[in-house]
């Protein structure tokens, strides 16, 4: 009889093992055909309790093997088609609405009772449930009890007792009087171990309906989560719990969703039915509602105030005055209305019907008594307007006008020492971009004009205003009125309105940063820092304006730009200029050329203009009457630097180095001092002078200019000797374009290191 038994639950562990690998494939009515019930008729482990227990079943399940400890997962719970009265809905508004509530059975293991957790005093046990009793005393033991399908357990020396129907606060006392039925003086313990598994069923309208699983600690609720829930068409406030042919209970799942009210979840036990019947009466609320969404009606709490509430109530931003129903009436033709209703106590009150949508309109975004400051202020906010307010109620302080990052950034200097390591080192930067530069002259204000229906502009001058309190500039405000206040980066100022910083470096008497003056000169500047000193050297100076560079660095951007379309189309001329004898070398002349021309190009690429403008200085000037009367920008550097005492020669020389500077020195001298080399040319040498500017040798030799070599060289001069080109590099069109390259790159006020970048040196 044994092994019949064991052979038995052999088999019945087998199929339930094949049943977990169907599952898992998404076979579940397959594995129901295996007979895998079974599981569910043993008290499960508390691992599988709230996974294995909660799969819909086909079969009735014996009590006969205990479930495994790992079940298949659940086949995802499939999305259903809307129903008749959503698509309704949707023509409507063009918004597919959900189903109130239906979100949360979107994940229906959340809600699953866990038999893990200890079992509360009112359950009742049942047969399947385990019982563990310790006895200590006179008689010491300790044993796991089961009920059996009598509900009844065999106690040692005490015999059978029947525990079915006793609920968990009485297990203690109920043991204890069936013990002192034999023993005495003893001390007595009893627990709950696995708890039984109960069949249930679930039909009607429901997602999954069928035969489920679940632990014995579960309730009406946790069944039907297990399901899915009720389907679009399925009712969610008139639910039934049946039991023995009888109706039990009934829920209204709003209460619970909406107020956690369970009165209605009753306890299950194995054979109860629930009934899920059709949905009722439905209305739709969209529009300014969080919670937009389809509704079941229910009779007695059908008001527009009752749905509203299963939302949290009127919205804030819905109007009050005034919501749109649409209602279906049946002897009209056509059907639809729309009526207006007012969400006041009454218009609360007021019942709804079976395919109302209800539509909550937004409130308005206009400020009833608000004017809009924005722009360089210190908060861009909106401000309380006033009968009678105007642009001084508005600012009344220039504090008003600095804006917060000034602050930030002034904090900054302190907080973060590379910061204030790169501040002090550029402080014509730092001074300029710390604050914004107000445009006191001009500032605005935008109104609409409701007549017309379009933005009326009023311009007003904020320094008269603000500054020197001018009641014909402090206009009067309306409400919805924004006032911008603007930098002097928004629009073009003259220049003496302009805040212009001047960077002043070398050999003056005072070198900083100085605000210029209107209309202020170079020359007026330096004199009025304190002029320069006696180590001044005049003809060096540069001068650098940031317009300039802009314009320069466009020009070499251009220049780029041309020779890669000059580049592109050199390749077709190659073979041409080549003679019948090299025409075999026409490819590797080709890959060549190419090469040289993309790594010059990416050289030229590298290179940035500095702004320098040449100012065209008699060498032997000194004092600063020789200065052009050039008025000054913002952003201009000015360096004077010392007298040097040296000049350079550079390219094809033997000595490529500094050579003391003397007074009457030629450039004769110094090719004879530098020497030239086997490959230099001296057709195209150029001198590029200490005030920047270039002169050549090719411009040198008319009869009326004086010879290149008798020119007179100053201090800081460079003396620049290109090397002869061979062959092969006279094919190239940069080679045929050498002669002007030294005029280009003066013109871009780039120094020797450019001429190096680039590879004429």
């Amino acid at each position: 009889m044994s092994k019949l038994i064991f052979a038995r639950a052999a088999l019945a562990a087998m199929a339930v093992f094949l049943s977990a690998g169907l599952q898992a494939q998404g076979l579940a009515p397959l594995a129901g055909l295996l007979g895998t019930d079974a599981k569910a008729d043993v008290a499960p482990g508390p691992a599988t309790t709230v996974r294995a227990l909660v799969t819909p079943q086909l079969v009735p399940a014996p009590v006969a093997v205990k479930a495994p400890d790992v079940a298949p997962p659940r086949p995802p719970v499939r999305v259903l088609p809307p129903s008749q009265f959503q698509r309704f809905v949707q023509e409507s508004t063009g918004r597919l609405l959900p189903v109130y509530g239906s979100e949360l059975f979107g994940a229906p293991d959340v809600y699953a009772a866990d038999a893990a957790v200890p079992a509360p005093d009112n359950y009742i046990l049942g047969p399947g449930d385990e019982v563990k009793l310790q006895v200590w005393g006179p008689v010491d033991f300790n044993v796991s009890l089961v009920l059996d399908r009598s509900g009844q357990v065999n106690l040692p020396k005490v015999g059978v007792v029947t525990l079915a129907g006793v609920a968990v606060r009485d297990l203690d006392k109920t043991l204890r009087a069936q013990l002192g039925k034999v023993f005495t003086n003893f001390n007595a313990s009893a627990s709950l171990g696995r708890l039984r598994g109960i069949q249930v069923y679930v039909v009607g309208q429901a997602v999954q309906p069928g035969s489920f699983h679940l632990s014995s600690l579960s309730t009406l609720v946790n069944a039907l989560f297990a399901s899915g829930g009720p389907s679009a068409n399925g009712s969610m406030r008139a639910i039934e719990l049946k039991r023995d042919g009888k109706t039990v209970s009934s829920i209204d799942l709003y209460d619970f969703i909406a107020r956690g009210d369970k009165s209605h979840d009753l306890p299950l036990l194995s054979g109860d039915v629930i009934v899920i019947p059709p949905v009722g009466a439905r209305v739709a609320v969209t529009g300014a509602f969080d919670q937009a969404a389809i509704f079941e009606l229910k009779s007695g709490a059908n008001s527009v105030g009752d749905i509203l509430a299963l939302g949290g109530g009127v919205p804030a931003l819905a109007k009050t005055k005034k919501a749109l129903l649409e209602r279906i009436v049946g002897d009209s033709n056509p059907p639809r209305q729309v009526q207006e209703i007012v969400l006041d106590a009454a218009g609360l009150k007021q019942p709804l019907r079976d395919g109302d949508l209800l539509t909550l309109l937004g409130i308005s975004p206009a400020f009833a008594n608000a004017v809009t400051l924005q722009g360089v202020v210190a908060e861009s906010l909106r401000y309380r307007w006033f009968d009678g307010m105007k642009i001084l109620d508005l600012i009344p302080e220039r504090d008003a006008l600095i804006t917060s990052d000034y602050y930030e950034r002034k904090n900054l200097l302190v907080q973060n020492a590379d910061a204030a390591k790169a501040a002090g080192a550029n402080l014509g930067g730092r001074v300029r971009n710390l604050a914004d530069q107000i445009n006191w002259e001009y500032a605005v204000i935008e109104r609409l004009d409701r007549s017309k229906l379009s933005t009326e502009i009023i311009a007003f001058n904020l320094r008269k205003a603000v500054l020197e309190r001018d009641p014909a500039q402090n206009l009067a405000l309306l409400a919805g009125d924004v006032v911008t206040i603007l930098s002097q980066h928004d629009m073009r100022l003259p220049q003496e309105r302009q805040t212009r910083l001047v960077r002043v470096e070398g050999e003056v008497e005072a070198p900083g940063v100085y605000q210029t003056r209107p209309g202020e000169t170079l020359v007026q500047l330096l004199q009025r820092v304190g002029g320069l000193t006696p180590q001044a050297y005049l003809f060096g100076a540069e001068f650098s304006r940031e317009s300039v560079r802009a314009r320069q660095q466009e020009n070499l951007d251009i220049l780029v730009r041309r020779m890669e379309s000059q580049a592109q189309s050199q390749a077709g001329t190659l073979a041409a200029s080549l003679g019948a004898d090299r025409a075999a070398q026409g490819p590797a002349l080709l890959q060549q050329q190419q090469t040289q021309i993309k790594g010059q190009i990416d050289r030229l690429k590298a290179l940035k203009s500095s702004g320098r403008v040449a100012l065209e200085l008699d060498p032997q000037s000194s004092t600063l009457a020789a200065l052009p009367a050039l008025p000054l920008e913002d952003g201009d550097r000015i360096h004077i630097p010392p007298v040097p005492g040296f000049i350079s020669a550079s390219g094809s020389v033997n000595n490529e180095n500094a050579l003391i500077y003397r007074p009457g020195k030629t450039v004769g001298d110094v090719i004879k001092t530098a020497g030239l080399t086997d490959d230099a040319d001296l057709d195209q040498a150029f001198v590029l002078r200490a005030d920047g500017s270039i002169v050549a040798r090719r411009d040198r030799s008319g009869l009326f200019g004086g010879s290149f070599e008798s020119m007179a060289v100053m201090p800081g001069d460079t003396l620049v000797v290109p090397a002869q080109l061979d062959r092969e590099s006279r094919y190239s069109f940069f080679t045929r374009a050498f002669k002007d390259w030294t005029q280009v790159l003066s013109n871009l006020g780039l120094g020797i290191a450019a001429f190096k970048s680039v590879g004429i040196l």
